[in-house]
């Protein structure tokens, strides 16, 4: 057994260590400057100056802004996220009562992505060209273009408004655990369903298309190997590297991504959170989700950079 893997897996490592403390800074900075005074928000308009540049001095925000990034570098290492300046709560403890909704809404959609993405993308892929790709394909492309926005507003007129199948909103306090009730989930998941099996489908149609014109193929083809056979042993090893790849990009997305999405539904999750965040200037709090969703991005990005690896032979041996 070789060593290129393991140097591989160490180089990846590396890099993504030194992109994330890259992200760390460029988060803190940019969260910096959004528009919106947290003191403000918290105090009101109506604050005297005297209040506002006392409150403005116990929470540091009188300091350089590099100083306070290497405060909260220092205590983000030691796991404290801070607290939110509106609320006075834990940072951790906010983003604790909406991960679960966040990731159970994930949850469900992956699984049904996964199967789905693979079987409709390799069958388009296989009749690349006639009316069932084609079909596929500008469906695909239209919920690509399709703002998230637009398309949760539309699942909301078809199915809650028209048909009345399912509630037009989801909300549920943070507090009170996971939805139990189906219906509250139904519009969420169908949503990031559609949206996200574009996604994949364009990306694993594309690979088995390429993978029908390598050479290898043809001739297998053309020695009357059965078409089954062909499809196993040659085209899907060749697709399901870069099915994993999507398909991990797509679980951390889908966590925090549906940011949209949740604000649609008003579903508790931290995408619902990071924007309200973002509107009430709360700056913790939206440091904190920001990096926290860009460190689970490049950490799914390296893991399936290291699953590509491992499951494609002549990266495992190359050096």
């Amino acid at each position: 057994m070789t060593q290129a893997l393991p140097r591989f897996v160490a180089r990846r490592l590396s890099i993504s260590l030194g992109l994330l403390v890259l992200l760390s800074l460029i988060v803190y900075v940019g969260v910096d400057l959004l528009p919106g005074d947290p003191v403000t928000s918290r105090l009101g308009d109506r604050a005297s100056p005297e209040q506002i540049a006392a409150a403005r001095d116990r929470l540091g925000l009188d300091e350089p802004v590099l100083r306070r990034y290497a405060e909260w570098a220092s205590a983000l290492l030691q796991g404290d996220l801070g607290t939110s300046v509106l609320s006075g709560v834990r940072v951790r403890s906010l983003i604790a009562d909406r991960l679960g909704n966040s990731a159970l809404l994930a949850g469900i959609t992956l699984t049904a992505v996964v199967p789905l993405s693979l079987l409709v993308g390799v069958w388009a892929g296989v009749r690349r060209g006639r009316w069932p790709d084609r079909v596929v394909s500008t469906v695909a492309v239209m919920l690509v273009a399709l703002p998230e926005y637009v398309f949760a507003g539309l699942m909301v007129l078809v199915f809650a408004v028209w048909l009345g199948w399912f509630p037009a909103v989801s909300v549920t306090p943070a507090t009170e655990g996971l939805p139990t009730d189906p219906s509250l989930l139904a519009l969420p998941v169908l949503s990031l369903l559609a949206l996200s099996l574009a996604h994949a489908v364009r990306v694993i149609r594309a690979a088995t298309a390429a993978a029908l014109r390598a050479p290898h193929v043809g001739t297998a083809r053309l020695n009357g190997t059965p078409r089954s056979t062909v499809l196993r042993r040659a085209v899907l090893p060749a697709v399901l590297p870069v099915a994993v790849q999507i398909w991990c990009v797509l679980g951390v997305g889908l966590v925090g991504g549906a940011v949209l999405v949740e604000r649609v539904y008003g579903y508790p999750g931290i995408g619902e959170l990071l924007v309200s965040s973002v509107q009430s200037g709360d700056i913790p709090v939206a440091q904190a989700l920001a990096m926290l969703l860009g460190a689970a991005m490049l950490l799914a990005v390296t893991a399936a950079d290291i699953a590509v690896a491992l499951t494609t032979p002549w990266k495992r041996t190359a050096p």
